[in-house]
Order: structure tokens, then sequence, then C-alpha cells
């Protein structure tokens, strides 16, 4: 061990007794910008000291100090904030101190500490900030701050005095997800708990090594973590969560899933969560009226909460966090979070007769075994006749074919029920779920026009991702929103006829569109040769296609990687020509099948006539880093045929 982390030892199990020529000794030592180039300040100790009593209440002490390497790291901590949320936690800033590059120590007066409002958009929860003013920093300088927390990071009910709304929701138990790696560099990074020996902890490090300690201290158990000299590994294009992939520590007291499910389950049934009202029993029995099988009626209440119920989060006192709303209050208001919007759903599904209840899942990244809080959306699930649960999403699938969104395909959730449930994951869906075709036939006259028409068909998120181009959009506009798809390839194109399926009947039957066009000066037309692109294999609507958003520049990856959804794509083109031709050059494309894609297509000159195929599949959301291959491989192929042009000579 060499003397920096001795003396880094030596501060951070003694926090309270620290000298500060020990604080300029460390600042001294620890290099500046060369050291780290690329890097705007460095951390030099994160010491997280946390104390956790019988109630699961818990005490955060953290030490933190942080060397400014350059002019961006001054500007970036001229002010310190921490957010926090008053229904649930409490913040303090106790000390700050700044040590100047020239020797100097001035210590912050706490009296200007600023407590306000966050900054929220769509969900007003009453967040809160606490801010202090830095000034002036200079690179070299080092702000060392102490600041003291208590409670958590869910609100449950909140009616109960001084301490009590700080404990957490599942009483008695702790967890904590504590992040290993960071932006900046680390020197050395401790995670120290104190725990009543009564209490067994279940904690796993994921993607790396940390040192870790247990030993007896009187009636509590003391567990140290620590991890020096860190930063955050280089992310990849296009991966998945950081937390994936990248070092953490989970902790939790909670003894499996089973044991959360329960309690999620009790929670909302002992508030009242999903009880029904006359008005409501009226409405479900207004949207089933003709309802023609089990599926059906499903289908409906989850389309009506949908679409009828606005993405919008108020505080609304009792019923925040685990515990959702009241369906009366939501049916009222048309308004709420996704925990609002599955909770409605489960109030008209109870009322409709179905057995239903509330699901936890975690948007955006992986949920891993050691049963912390790892959620940060509801949705509802309901018992089939065959005893089975589906899963159901109002939140996501507003103007959407589907029950279940597919851009939750491979995630992890919790379902909320009375004999407790296992952590599961949501299956992937078949491509063809998600198709997206494109059929055309066109002419290039002999100035280099060209006229044509094609048809759109598509499902699943294709057909949302299609339809949102309507949905989304103000009526007056749809029509103009069609012609930019066109004019993003050619600033003359011109839409002479189109018909499209009711954008808003969208159970009744798939997306449907059919465009006439034409283009002049589409194509180059020369004494010898005739040069262009088919409309169809030139990425159109590549709002249906977000696989054409990766750049296939790596060549390997070491993490996992997400697309939006898995889909399988069919563009074909047929081009008339004006003269006799022969072929300059064709584009030409590498078939492949693998684990995360395929690729078959290419170009067929016959009879004075082209035709352009091609057809992809990508087999899922979310890769591993060997699927990577087959996945560049199609995307490059249909990026070809979009980007290098066809060449063909005239015959005379």
């Amino acid at each position: 061990m060499n003397k920096l982390v001795l003396v880094l030892v030596t501060i951070l199990f003694n926090t309270l007794l620290i000298a500060n020529p020990q604080i300029k000794e460390l600042i001294n030592k620890s290099g500046d910008a060369t050291a780290y180039p690329g890097k705007s300040e460095l951390i030099l100790f994160d010491s997280t000291n946390v104390s956790v009593n019988e109630s699961g209440l818990s005490y955060v002490n953290i030490h933190k100090l942080t060397k400014i390497l350059t002019v961006e790291g001054a500007k970036k901590n001229t002010v310190i904030i921490f957010g926090y949320d008053p229904l649930s936690a409490y913040v303090d800033i106790k000390n700050v101190k700044i040590y100047r590059k020239s020797g100097d120590i001035t210590e912050l007066d706490m009296g200007t500490v600023m407590d306000y409002p966050a900054p929220a958009r769509a969900i007003y929860w009453g967040a809160r900030e606490k801010m202090i003013e830095i000034g002036k920093l200079e690179p070299g300088d080092a702000i060392e701050v102490f600041m003291f927390r208590k409670g958590f990071t869910y609100a449950l009910l909140q009616e109960e005095p001084e301490d009590e709304k700080y404990i957490p929701p599942m009483r008695g138990h702790y967890y904590d997800i504590v992040e290993f790696w960071s932006t900046n560099p680390v020197i050395e990074k401790v995670y120290q708990l104190t725990l009543p020996k009564d209490k067994t902890l279940q904690y796993e490090f994921y993607n790396g090594e940390v040192r870790s300690s247990v030993k007896p201290d009187g009636n509590n158990m003391i567990y140290t973590f620590s991890k020096a000299n860190y930063s955050q590994p280089k992310r990849e294009p296009r991966m998945v969560a950081s937390s994936d992939e990248f070092p953490k520590l989970l902790l939790s007291t909670s003894p499996d899933w089973y044991a959360k499910s329960v309690w999620f389950y009790g929670v909302n049934e002992d508030f009242g969560s999903f009880e029904s009202t006359p008005a409501i029993d009226a409405k479900v029995t207004e949207i089933l009226d003709g309802a023609e099988s089990e599926m059906d009626s499903i289908s409906r209440l989850t389309h009506w909460v949908a679409d009828n119920v606005r993405y919008s989060g108020i505080s609304m006192g009792c019923g925040e966090g685990f515990t959702l709303h009241k369906g009366e209050m939501t049916f009222s208001d048309r308004c709420g979070v996704c925990k609002d919007k599955a909770g409605m759903l489960i109030t008209m599904l109870r009322a409709a007769g179905f057995e239903s209840y509330a699901a936890m899942t975690m948007a955006g990244s992986r949920i891993d075994y050691i049963p912390a809080d790892q959620f940060n959306h509801s949705i509802t699930v309901v018992k089939l006749a065959d005893s089975s649960y589906k899963i159901l999403d109002p939140t996501w699938v507003p103007f959407v074919r589907e029950l279940w969104s597919s851009l939750e395909q491979q995630q992890n959730y919790l379902m909320g029920v009375p004999e407790g449930a296992d952590l599961m994951i949501t299956p992937v869906s078949d491509p063809k779920n998600h198709y997206f075709k494109i059929k055309g036939t066109s002419e290039i006259k002999a100035d280099g026009t060209l006229v044509g028409e094609f048809s759109i068909d598509a499902e699943g998120q294709s057909d949302a991702a299609i339809r949102r181009m309507f949905t989304s959009n103000y009526i007056s506009n749809w029509n103009r929103a069609l012609e930019n798809e066109l004019l993003s390839v050619h600033p003359r194109a011109e839409i002479t006829e189109k018909e499209y399926s009711g954008p808003y009947s969208y159970m009744a039957e798939p997306l449907h569109i059919e465009i006439k066009y034409t283009i002049p000066d589409y194509a180059i037309v020369t004494e010898n040769e005739i040069i262009f692109t088919p409309l169809v294999v030139s990425n159109i609507f590549k709002r249906a296609m977000s696989h054409l958003y990766f750049g296939t520049e790596l060549k390997e990856r070491q993490y996992q990687f997400r697309d939006r959804c898995s889909r399988y794509v069919q563009l074909a083109e047929t081009v008339s020509l004006p003269d006799s031709v022969s072929i300059t050059y064709l584009p030409e494309v590498t078939m492949m099948s693998g684990t995360g894609a395929s690729f078959k297509g290419g170009y067929e000159l016959a009879n004075n006539t082209l035709s352009v195929g091609a057809n992809l599949t990508f087999k899922k959301r979310i890769y591993d880093p060997e699927d990577w291959g087959s996945f560049r491989g199609a995307v490059a192929s249909q990026k070809k045929l979009a980007e290098e042009p066809v060449i063909l000579k005239i015959e005379k």
C-alpha cells in the first residue's frame, strides 16, 4: 500500500478528526491535469458511512474531497447541489471547505445554504434541492464537503410524526445500490454500513472487484467496502445502462423477491387502492358493451386507460411511491404517472370481474437478483381464465396495438400478488410481430423524373412508430408529415395521391398507407449513363427502422447493446428504365444470418427493369456482444443500398 493510500485510509476511517495538514498533503500529492488527461476533476476520496436502526431508518454521513483539474471543472463546481424528497428524506449540508492552491482555506457560511423546489417536468411530486454557492475556483483548488442524510428515496403514506416518515416503506429493512464507477477518476471510495446483528444482509458486487470486510461491534455488524484508483470505463455507443455493465454494490436485508411481492400486494390492498365507485362501474359497463371475449374485454379496458389518462404527475398526498393512488382519484382527474395508470386499469379490471394486481419493473436497465428496490415503473397484471398471468402497460401503449409494449421486452418485473412471486423477465417478441414493409413500383423518365407509387404495411411497434406521425401531430399537419418523408430524400418530391387507414382506429387494423408521387430530376441521366437509388431503399420512413441509427464503425463490442425493439423489415421495388441498359455498378451486399440479425437482398436487372429487395430480421431488443457481428453486417448492408447509387450504361 503506497503512502497516498495510507493517508486516505487514515482520513476515511477518521472523518471527524481530520487535520487540515493531512488534507493539504493529500491534495498536493494527488497530481494535476497532466496526470489525468481529458478529466476536469479528481475525486480524492468519497466516504459514505451508514448507520441503520431496528426500524430500518438510516443515518448517512458523506465526506467527499474533490480536486479541480481544469477550468471546465472549476465551472462545474461553482455550486454544490443535493436533491431530496422531503416526504421521505432529510438532507443537511454540514460543512464545506475550499482548499486554495495558494494554501489558504475558506470555510463557507452554512447560513447561505438555499433550499428550493427542484426543476421538474411532467412529474411534480414536491422534490427539492439544497444548494450552496462555492464561487470562483481555480485549477488546483479542492472542495471538501460534509453532508448528512436520513431517510430513503421513495415516499409512501405520510401522516406520521418526526422520524417516522423517514423509515423505509418495507419497515425494518434496508437496501442500497452503490455505484463504484464515476465520470471522473476516483482515488479511493469507501462505503461502510453499520447494521443490527439480527438483520441478515445479502450483498453482491457486480461487474468487478471490491475490497470488503465484516466485523462485529457490540450488537451491530460493520460491513465495509472500498475500491481504489478507478474511473468510468469507456461507454460504447448504444450500449445498455451503465449500471448493467459497470461496477456496483447491491445490499438488502429483504429475504427474497417473494417477500417483496407479498409486501407490495399488501400495502396496496390495505390502502384500498383499487376500490371501485358507481361512476367507474358505469364507465366499465359502457366500455365493455359488445365485448366478444376475455381478451377483447381486457384490450378495451387497457386501451381506454392508455388513451384517456394523461401522463402528468402531481403530489396528491397519501399514495405516493409504492402505494398506488386510489382509482377514484385518477378517474376523476384523468391524469397521473405510471402507477396511477396501472392502478386505474386494475380498478377497472376488478370492476369487470377480473383478478388483477400491480407489478413493478425497471424501464431502461436490468434488475439484479439481490432484492434491492431497483424499480422505476409500475404496470398491471391480470389473471386469465387458464390461471396464467398476463402483463399490461397502459403507460406505454397509447395508440399502440399492443397491450404490453415490446419496447419493454427482456425487462425484469415483480408482481405484487397474494401468493408471492419471484423476479421474472418479459420474453423476446417475435420480430414478425413488428413487421415493416414497403413495396413499390416506379419509372424513370428520359429527363430523370421518377414517377411511382408504394405501399406501407406495419404492425406492432413498427406500426406505432409510423402511426405516431399522425397521433402526436395536428390533423392539419398529417399530409405534410408524409411529404417530409419524401422531401428528406429529394427536395422536389411531390405526393400526387395518398390514402391511409384511420390513425385513431388502431385496434381495428394495422396501419396501411398508399402513396403516389413524382420527383423531377431524381435520377442523373446523361448521354451514356443513368445514376440513381431506388426510392424504397433510400431510408424513407427511417423512423420505423431504429437500427439505421446505429453506427457500424465498431468491429467488436465488450458490452451488451440495445435497440428499440425486435423487428422484421421487407423492402421491394421494381423500376422501369427509359432505355436499354447494362450494369456499370450495382452495390454488392453481404447475405448473413447470425444470432443478432439476418439480411438477404440485392439487385437484379432483367428486361429493362431493375428490381431491388431487402429482407432483414432483428431478433431481439437487448443484444449480447457476440450478436454484434450479424447486427452490424445487416445494418451495413441496408445502409449500402441507400448510400451507394446504381450506375447503368445506356446501350446505343
